[in-house]
């Protein structure tokens, strides 16, 4: 079978298992086919990781998990949500990865009053002056992660730095928020095709413009292509490279091993982060799907937590939407970063962390925490959000 009827198979054998009236049921909408792959297979297995833990009951109702695959396009996730109010009648969407697939659902599901609570897409635009009381951000909002960089490559003192990103809202966010904290020069700053993944040509370009440091945030099989170019141009070592966790995580440095040593990149999370659930998580990840959990499975993960969290506050009253947003909204989650707080726009206020790419004592490539960016950091947009 092809990993969509696979797909398919899995969310048909969910709906013939009866669902009575208390059952929790979720629409996992993600990315599970194409170069993004990676990334909703992790939010997927993050999710279904901390369901396990939860004994199958997310705020102590029986669980039911719809999963569909949106192959990284925007129509199809608007077709999936649609299917997900109308026939399926989710209570909860999430999954989703990329911002533009975030924006197209969101009219579809509030329309529905169907509570998204997205594992990773963060776009400014939701945060801002089109946030919505059925959107909820359990990871970051886009702009904080790249903050980060932007300011230890500013407090480092490179003066010219050469910005590169995929041209769609996250790849616009994510260059916004290092220039936000980044005061230097910029050497260039160009926007590729999603999914582009030959860099020959912009390679060129960059070492022409002679930069001291490069920023770029390509996730996925972008950032795999990438960062392997990058050092077949001869540019590792040569001018340092810098990026966002999504362009240095779990998912890309099992492709790209060696060729990301050193890197200084940010998230919001760490396998490394010293509190007893992340020790659980990391083990219990690594012992169920043989690997080290990349930030997205941890996001994956939280959201559950997010989710039973608020069902428990309701006493699994799913009916009452009102008592349901307040619940998510004035979540003190204890997730595996440590307590998370939601702003009035529903975007996480926390820690960011400055990581490098290192070579652990059992000799697989991943991240070491090396220090703290921001603590109990907002986003930028909350003050243009009419909720209060």
């Amino acid at each position: 079978m092809t990993r969509n009827l696979l797909t398919l198979a899995s969310a048909l054998a969910l709906l013939a298992t009866p669902a009575t009236a208390d059952t929790l049921k979720i629409g996992m909408i993600t990315t599970l086919s194409g170069p993004g792959a990676g990334l909703g297979i992790d939010i997927r297995d993050g999710f279904a990781l901390a369901v396990e833990h939860a004994g199958g009951k997310l705020g102590g109702q029986d669980t039911q998990v719809i999963e569909a695959d949106d192959q990284q396009k925007p129509d199809v996730a608007v077709g999936l949500a649609n299917r997900m109010v109308e026939r399926d009648r989710v209570q909860v969407v999430t999954g989703v990865v990329w911002s533009n697939l975030a924006l197209a659902m969101l009219p579809t599901l509030a329309g529905g009053q169907t509570f998204f609570i997205s594992p990773n897409a963060g776009p400014s635009q939701l945060a801002g002056a089109q946030c919505n009381p059925y959107f909820f951000n359990a990871a970051y909002q886009n702009d904080q992660i790249h903050e980060a960089v932007g300011k230890h490559v500013q407090d480092e003192g490179f003066k010219k730095v050469y910005l590169m990103a995929p041209n769609y809202p996250a790849g616009k966010d994510g260059l916004a928020g290092f220039k936000r904290y980044y005061k230097g020069a910029v050497a260039g700053e160009v926007y590729t095709q999603v999914g582009q993944l030959d860099y020959a040509a912009e390679l060129a370009q960059l070492k022409a413009a002679a930069p001291d440091a490069v920023y770029v945030f390509y996730p996925g099989g972008m950032g795999i292509n990438f960062i392997k170019q990058y050092e077949q141009a001869g540019l590792k070592g040569a001018v340092p490279l810098f990026g966002p966790g999504f362009s240095f995580d779990q998912d890309i440095l099992a492709a790209v091993g060696e060729s990301a040593l050193g890197v200084k990149n940010s998230a919001q999370w760490s396998p490394d982060l010293d509190n007893a659930a992340n020790k659980t998580f990391v083990a219990d990840f690594k012992a169920k799907y043989g690997r080290i959990p990349s930030m997205y499975a941890a996001q994956g993960y939280d959201t559950a937590l997010l989710i039973d969290s608020a069902v428990k506050a309701v006493g699994g009253n799913l009916k009452d939407k009102d008592k349901l947003r307040a619940a998510l909204a004035s979540a003190k989650l204890q997730s595996l970063r440590g307590e998370v707080a939601f702003n009035t726009n529903h975007y996480p206020i926390h820690n960011i962390y400055l990581r490098e790419v290192v070579k652990g004592a059992d000799g697989a490539v991943t991240n070491k925490t090396v220090a703290t960016v921001f603590t109990n950091h907002a986003d930028a947009y909350v003050k243009d959000c009419p909720m209060k």
